[in-house]
């Protein structure tokens, strides 16, 4: 079975630190999920019937949108995914996201809000498998290209 990726390591945390992003950040969210949720490890958010993941992934959407939105940050797009034009054809992703941060300290600021890590369990009930890549916006002169 493959490795799957469910959160940030810290090395990857300081890393993006590091780097010292001037302005917002784009993260774009490649998110694979179960066929069901799985709420084992968060039976207090654990709905009275069997959800799908997919349902699971849109109600922690609901609840993290207002600490999102609180801490400077929009959903610019969630976009149902398939299967790659270009890349491999056996890797798919249901859902791909564009969340922009107004700085990286907000970013962080966010993930650490003691009353939205309450509702994470959401996420990881719905979650197979995710990317994030956060992106730092280049601004092209096209004098120079």
């Amino acid at each position: 079975m493959s490795k799957k990726y469910l959160t940030p390591t810290f090395e990857a945390g300081k890393h993006l630190f590091l780097k010292n992003i001037q302005g917002s950040v784009i993260n774009l969210n490649l998110i694979k999920l179960k066929q069901e949720a799985d709420y084992s490890e968060y039976p207090h958010l654990k709905p009275t019937e069997k959800i799908s993941g997919w349902d699971a992934y849109f109600k922690y959407i609901k609840e993290a949108e207002p600490f999102l939105r609180a801490s400077g940050g929009e959903i610019i797009l969630i976009g149902k995914g398939d299967q790659f034009l270009i890349g491999p054809q056996d890797e798919q992703w249901d859902i791909c996201m564009l969340i922009r941060q107004k700085t990286v300290a907000d970013f962080f600021n966010f993930e650490q809000d003691e009353n939205y890590m309450k509702i994470t369990g959401h996420r990881i009930a719905a979650i197979e498998d995710s990317r994030l890549l956060p992106l730092e916006e280049v601004l092209m002169n096209t004098k120079e290209i």
